[in-house]
């Protein structure tokens, strides 16, 4: 009888079902805050998609007057980038178990971000002082809404950062706080890649972006 039900067993339905339990075991195998830091992601990942698009559709239209460059804005690209290493280097350190480097890691990313955050609202400062308001041209208003979603993204990670602080400094074993500073780590760095996609779609050398996408509509 087993003989017989091996050779009448649908080979693609035994190769399906190994899949599905494969895919189930990696799916099982990974964290669940690792699962849910990934699918939210994914949302995030759409919705500045979706902002960009709009962006760029929008560029193509008569009257689009670009925003200017701003040595404040570059500024604030390098600390965000040295906030990413900052964490990159508290992660690393709680893997060789190493408290002085995961507190140095976390200070120098919590106060990079700060400064970045701080350097965003004084960019803010010096478009409205050039007469760039947000009812003046769409590329402003654009510019005010994805900076302003960016930065809402990186205040809410503050609140994880805040917690695997308080747990570093208050002496709670590496071990246990590995994940939340893994998990921030790799939050951050996200958010460096986004940020880097949105500073090229919003201060494209040259301002010749709006040139390109009207040789691709036309």
């Amino acid at each position: 009888m087993n003989f017989f039900h091996d050779i009448t067993r649908k080979p693609w339905t035994a190769s399906q079902g190994a899949l599905d339990d494969l895919h189930d075991a990696a799916a099982m195998s990974q964290p669940a805050p690792k699962l849910g830091l990934k699918v939210f992601f994914a949302v995030v990942t759409v919705l500045f998609a979706l902002l960009s698009v709009a962006y760029a559709e929008r560029m193509v239209a008569a009257g689009w007057r670009p925003l200017p460059e701003t040595w404040l804005m570059w500024l604030n690209v390098g600390s965000l980038v040295l906030c990413s290493v900052a964490f990159q280097w508290a992660r690393v350190s709680a893997r060789r178990e190493e408290v002085d480097g995961v507190k140095g890691g976390l200070a120098a990313g919590g106060a990079l971000t700060l400064v970045f955050l701080l350097g965003q609202l004084l960019a803010w400062q010096q478009l409205n002082a050039s007469n760039f308001y947000t009812g003046t041209s769409p590329a402003n208003s654009f510019f005010f809404l994805i900076t302003g979603l960016h930065g809402l993204h990186l205040v809410g990670g503050l609140v994880a950062w805040a917690v695997a602080s308080l747990k570093v400094w208050r002496g709670v074993p590496l071990p246990k706080v590995r994940m939340i500073v893994e998990l921030c780590t790799i939050y951050w760095h996200f958010l460096l890649v986004v940020w880097l996609a949105l500073f090229g779609l919003l201060f494209f050398p040259g301002g010749s972006l709006p040139v390109i996408c009207r040789a691709f509509v036309s």
